[in-house]
């Protein structure tokens, strides 16, 4: 099947690459010239584990392509996916002008029967009102059906995810374009993936509903934490004996610095707002906001404890910059939050991420890069690892010890035994742990 998919972000290139390994012929569409011709000479703007060889691969084969051509791309193509961007816009609500300006553009290009899907993150109503415009732009009228098929995939597990879905949701009331979407998708079929078949705008709202929830038990699970440090309790004690009841799950209760990414923050955000649009306050969001907001705080707290109550002059060595190990994407990431507070306050930063240092210094300024975790380490009054790289977690702590000015560990990640670093002569800062 002859597929297009347009935007070659974190999602669009993930999804485009793997329907190429189903056996399809996709080509993946984007305005950025020098972004589709990285991806022709096989460079690839993000990093994610295993993309870069099903890209070789698949381009090799010749069942993907790259291209700015989108006319040509819809016209010879029978399923086009909508993949670009919805960032925030300034009130919090999901921006769309990208998604409905390339509605204008497949309107604008439509010579035939086509299933138009919406991959990207959109409020409850975004299909109807593509639809809208689609319809609006046709200089001769087509038919075409709009399907919702939201993304459910982590970073750094995009392709597992892809691969082996828990499910897959299709927003449509039209059985010919079901057809159509099941016959792309059937190698998950033969996988027995189970196929959820559902209006527009109920798969629409089954994305954020997902997303609003699991951004809940991280922020219930810090919430939690913060309580434990008070009573003398241990959170990873707390969330194993929670996440054992099978009602609940231990997925995303690890206490931490709070989430980020590319999907939580803006994801809940665009919840709320969209209550507000209804009339309806999302109390439970607006909490699981608030709390991951002043989750940062938090882990600024215990690095000013650990340096003495001041900071001023001080050096703050950082173990991780990304908002989760496996990526380098750095969009809401806690380090965005956390450097910035400490530079204020007079600190000298230095930092270590094995993959993202690149992508911060972006967005990051006055940073001094290290070229590992014990360089960053040197000279330090305060490390504080916020990213759980697997490289981090067998670290030589008497080394780390010798190189530091003063032997102070943030481990906002949880990922040491708080009795071993004392023992070894640190002063341990955990979140909803003590030492």
């Amino acid at each position: 099947m002859n597929i297009c998919v347009i935007g070659t972000g974190y999602v669009g290139l993930v999804v485009g690459t793997c329907l190429a390994d189903f056996g399809n012929h996709v080509v993946c569409v984007d305005s950025d010239q020098r972004k589709i011709d990285m991806l022709r000479q096989g460079d690839l703007p993000i990093y994610e584990i295993g993309l870069s060889d099903i890209v070789k691969r698949n381009t090799a084969g010749g069942r993907l392509e790259f291209s700015t051509d989108l006319s040509s791309a819809v016209q010879d193509s029978l399923v086009v996916f909508i993949a670009v961007g919805t960032a925030p816009a300034e009130d919090g609500s999901a921006d769309l002008s990208s998604v409905y300006a390339v509605a204008e553009q497949v309107g604008n290009n439509m010579d035939g029967y086509k299933v138009v899907v919406n991959k990207s993150t959109v409020p409850v109503g975004t299909g109807t009102r593509v639809t809208e415009i689609i319809r609006a732009q046709q200089t001769t009228a087509q038919d075409f059906t709009v399907v919702s098929n939201p993304e459910f995939l982590r970073e750094g597990s995009a392709i597992e995810d892809f691969l082996k879905p828990d499910r897959v949701v299709l927003g449509t009331d039209d059985p010919h374009a079901e057809a159509i979407m099941r016959d792309i998708y059937r190698r998950l079929s033969q996988n027995n993936t189970p196929f959820l078949v559902t209006t527009r705008e109920t798969a629409e709202m089954i994305k954020y509903a997902a997303n609003a929830f699991l951004a809940t038990k991280i922020s219930f699970i810090n919430e939690i934490a913060n309580l434990c440090e008070l009573v003398g309790a241990d959170v990873r004690d707390v969330a194993y004996g929670m996440g054992s009841d099978a009602r609940i799950g231990p997925s995303f209760l690890q206490a931490g610095p709070g989430y980020g990414g590319s999907c939580l923050p803006k994801d809940t955000r665009a919840l709320r707002m969209k209550g507000e649009q209804e009339g309806y306050s999302m109390q439970v969001i607006d909490a699981v906001i608030r709390v991951n907001e002043n989750q940062s705080q938090r882990i600024i707290e215990k690095i000013r404890r650990g340096a003495g109550g001041d900071l001023s002059g001080k050096t703050v060595g950082i173990l991780g910059l990304s908002f989760k190990p496996n990526t380098d994407d750095m969009r809401d990431a806690p380090s965005l939050a956390i450097i910035p507070f400490l530079q204020q306050e007079g600190a000298h930063v230095k930092a270590f991420d094995p993959v993202s240092a690149e992508e911060a210094g972006r967005f990051l300024s006055e940073v001094e890069f290290s070229g590992s975790a014990y360089d960053a380490a040197d000279g330090c009054d305060v490390l504080l690892v916020l990213t759980e790289w697997n490289e981090f977690r067998d670290l030589d702590f008497q080394d780390i010890k010798e190189r530091m000015r003063q032997p102070v560990l943030v481990d906002a990640k949880n990922i040491y035994d708080p009795a071993a670093l004392v023992a070894a002569g640190f002063e341990y800062y955990g979140v909803g742990r003590s030492a």
